[in-house]
């Protein structure tokens, strides 16, 4: 590094390495899923979609990974657990809301999960944000009263929007855990359990939900074998890179899901008013500010190594 003068300047770095490029290219495949979840709603129900999705997927995981199953241990089998009930939630949430609300708007309030990792890191774990997630959480509030729509002076949230807001929570919560025991475990296994897992769940919640079984449609087998694979991608995907990848620096990633889910709903003849429109990119833009951190470079002389660019989360 070039030496400088004693004051410090401040720079962005947005350079990506191999496994930032890799949660890039699955941040597209997942801002697609959400119009082909949002059509497969008219032949199918919820839980029963997401059941059959996340088997598919463990099944795809299982398959290729087949060999190194059998040394599954006792601390891979808690984490694929635990991380599976939050895609459970995460994922069965966000397609109940998928059944009233658009695929564009539930991308924008799924996108929520990014500021929510620093504030339920604040909240269960006790670390404070700093300025820039503090700012992003105060954006990401303004952008989705706008996005929810005010109506006779209030504001009132759709019970589809409420399922999608809890979702994102779930979702913050599923990647402070990928985090937590990332390099800890192996990948393949924990994605086959936590895959396994949220099916297991999802059809078990057939039950409570008095959901009606489906009939058999084109429509939904080859959805659910299409979106079971590229879960399967994603989630591997996601174990792997967070070894390298801070949860800060992989949301920042994430923030572009809501983006190309907007370009495939827009696409597909999707519009949202323009109040609401307005929300989404608050919301996009709080993703980003709550995420950037500032790299700051020291006087040589002060023999003060460069100030780290991301601090993990986890």
């Amino acid at each position: 590094m070039t030496p400088t003068n004693s004051s410090e300047r401040p720079s962005l770095s947005f350079r990506l390495s191999k496994a930032e490029l890799v949660l890039v290219f699955i941040t597209m495949l997942w801002g697609g899923t959400f119009l082909l979840v949002h059509n497969v709603m008219t032949v199918s129900g919820p839980m029963f979609f997401v059941g059959l999705r996340f088997a598919a997927a463990a099944l795809f995981v299982a398959l290729v990974c087949a060999r190194s199953l059998p040394g599954l241990t006792l601390l891979e089998l808690k984490a694929g657990v635990v991380i599976g009930v939050s895609i459970m939630l995460g994922y069965g949430l966000q397609t109940v809301g998928l059944q009233t609300i658009s695929s564009s708007q539930s991308a924008f309030i799924t996108a929520l999960y990014v500021p929510f990792v620093p504030l339920l890191q604040w909240l269960v774990l006790g670390r404070r944000p700093g300025l820039m997630p503090s700012l992003g959480i105060g954006l990401a509030f303004a952008g989705l009263m706008l996005l929810a729509g005010p109506s006779g002076g209030a504001i009132h949230f759709s019970p589809g929007e409420v399922a999608t807001l809890v979702s994102a929570v779930a979702i913050a919560a599923e990647i402070i855990l990928i985090s937590r025991y990332a390099g800890k475990v192996d990948v393949r296994r924990v994605t086959v359990v936590q895959l396994a897992t949220a099916s297991a769940l999802a059809f078990l919640m057939v039950v409570p939900t008095q959901e009606r079984l489906p009939e058999f449609s084109w429509l939904l087998a080859l959805s659910a074998l299409g979106l079971g694979a590229m879960s399967a991608v994603i989630q591997v995907a996601m174990n792997w890179a967070q070894k390298s990848v801070s949860p800060t620096r992989a949301t920042l990633i994430y923030a572009g899901e809501p983006v190309w889910a907007g370009i495939v709903g827009r696409i597909a003849g999707e519009r949202l008013p323009g109040v609401a429109l307005l929300g989404g990119v608050l919301i996009v833009v709080a993703v980003i500010v709550s995420e950037l951190r500032i790299k700051r470079r020291e006087a040589q002389e002060t023999g003060a190594e460069p100030a780290r660019e991301e601090r993990e989360a986890g």
